[in-house]
């Protein structure tokens, strides 16, 4: 048995007998079998916008001495076992923290999650509720809850992170044995949808807790009990962490990984006071913006539908001279707007979609990349960085009174003039638009390179400037990041770890759940 690759430009319609077809009449085999290997979308041509497909073929009739090297050997991960008994606690239920507790014990470390939101059905429960009425859950809302912020959300798997080559193939692998469409496995850009997210996290959490783990839904770590460590000298030079205190009861550890997402101030704010050492770096704020879908399928493709292909998307980046960088991140084709705050007295918005991405609407958040320390002329401290943020999220609710997002027409945003055309206008964020003078809200710099990026949009997506922009973007990134050894252990510290989003290492679901493997399997190496 031999195997070869091929690649094949092919239809977006296309069915596998279509592959089989090409398969056979290029190579001429008789008896083959394929499995698709890698697949995008060319859509640079309006006029032939068609898949490219590279498969690799296994046949007895390719003959050894021609035969490439077999490529469907996936990168093997590889967990050390523990020579000797630990217990670990990992805080927040997202990918970092999945799989942080996952590798750690499947390496014979005796692991519980603590996660301060409900399991994913209750958090459902909990989100709809709060759309319908505005009651807001604390501890159970679209940032907290188990599979973290990105249960509600795109889905994208995609990564910008190098070297995870194993890691990676570890994550989408339990993916797709939680539940997860194969296709994940080769799609250029793939996305998982957040209806077929509910389902897989609750899949993971039954393979974990089927491994010996433990999770701790509902439950608030409070604090953490830590001690000095003597050198030989006698001196001290680090800090141990002996335990966690929580809503649940108290907890021994002898490793503490936190895994909260970027979310968390309060948690935040107590590892400081603890002496975690943070930094400020550099993140991204801005709105939404939202468009009918039809319409970005038309621009993108010259057509409202292209059989074989779920919806059109974009991305979208200007710069120019003298002023911030401005993209657009998180695109959701066919998705929702909703309300992502953590917090009651705060209104933040996000974006999601299902699989299908077959909702009436597009958005994606448009923001502007800077340095708070330039943005004030001044040198922020980490805590200054949490404070200024927290103010601007509950400057959008106080002007609000709640949870409507302030908006307008990207068009009167990029004139600053306020009109009437957002009464017209139809939106698919349930908590309803309340006009704003958006342009007024965001720091002045911030607005103006937004202003000056959407009007380099119009010119590249003609009547881009005919959708909406909506509430604050504040969640692309963390405004600050841990100090942190090689392993992820906190600088100072002896057994306390950040991994994921909430570290500022890492962002993104595949990146994250990187981050989280690496951090366990240091451990597991360490120990």
């Amino acid at each position: 048995m031999g195997y070869i690759e091929k690649s094949f430009n092919l239809p977006t319609d296309y069915c596998d007998e279509d592959i089989r077809k090409i398969i056979q009449r290029e190579t001429g085999f008789g008896t083959f079998s394929f499995r698709i290997d890698h697949k995008s979308l060319d859509a640079r041509k309006k006029s032939d916008i068609h898949w490219v497909i590279r498969v690799v073929i296994s046949s007895p009739e390719i003959k050894s001495e021609i035969a490439s090297k077999q490529t469907d050997l996936a990168i093997p991960l590889k967990i050390p076992i523990l020579r000797k008994p630990a217990k670990a606690i990992v805080v927040g239920s997202g990918p970092a923290g999945f799989f942080a507790a996952y590798i750690l014990q499947k390496g014979g470390c005796e692991t519980i999650i603590i996660e301060r939101g409900s399991e994913v059905d209750e958090r459902a429960c909990a989100v709809k509720k709060f759309e319908q009425s505005g009651i807001f859950n604390p501890s159970t809302n679209y940032a907290f809850g188990e599979g973290g912020a990105g249960t509600f959300s795109d889905g994208k798997l995609t990564s910008r992170s190098k070297h995870i080559s194993a890691e990676k193939q570890f994550i989408l692998s339990s993916y797709v044995e939680a539940g997860a469409p194969e296709e994940i496995m080769y799609m250029a850009h793939p996305h998982l949808g957040s209806d077929n997210l509910k389902v897989i996290v609750k899949g993971l959490r039954k393979k974990f807790l089927e491994s010996g783990g433990k999770i701790l839904f509902d439950t608030c770590l409070e604090n953490i009990e830590t001690a000095p460590v003597k050198n030989i000298n006698g001196c001290e030079n680090k800090v141990s962490v002996k335990g966690a205190f929580t809503s649940s009861g108290d907890y021994e550890a002898d490793h503490l990984i936190m895994a909260t997402g970027h979310s968390a101030f309060e948690t935040f704010r107590m590892l400081m006071n603890k002496g975690v050492l943070f930094r400020t770096k550099n993140f991204a704020i801005g709105c939404r913006v939202e468009h009918p879908q039809r319409f970005i399928n038309r621009a993108q493709w010259g057509k409202e539908v292209l059989a074989g292909v779920k919806a059109a998307e974009y991305r979208l980046t200007s710069r120019g001279d003298g002023r911030l960088p401005v993209y657009t991140f998180c695109m959701c084709p066919g998705g929702v707007v909703v309300p992502s705050t953590a917090y009651s007295n705060s209104n933040i918005v996000n974006g999601m979609s299902r699989y299908l991405r077959n909702g009436e609407f597009a958005n994606a958040a448009c923001v502007a990349g800077f340095s708070l320390d330039n943005l004030l002329k001044k040198e922020v401290e980490p805590l200054e960085a949490l404070d200024w943020l927290e103010n601007l999220e509950n400057s959008f609710y106080t002007f609000s009174g709640g949870y409507k997002a302030p908006c307008c027409t990207i068009r009167e945003f990029i004139s600053s003039k306020a009109g009437k055309g957002i009464k017209t206008l139809s939106s698919s964020y349930s908590p309803g638009l309340k006009p704003a003078p958006l342009w007024e809200m965001l720091p002045s710099d911030i607005s103006y390179a937004i202003q000056m990026g959407l009007g380099d949009f119009n010119r590249k997506i003609k009547g881009f400037d005919t959708g909406i922009i909506m509430g604050l973007e504040s969640k692309t990134s963390s405004p600050i990041q841990v100090v942190r050894e090689k392993g992820g252990c906190c600088t100072g510290f002896e057994n306390l770890y950040m991994a994921g989003e909430g570290s500022g290492h890492s962002g993104g679901i595949v990146s994250s759940g990187a981050d989280g493997i690496r951090v366990a399997l240091s451990i597991l190496t360490s120990s």
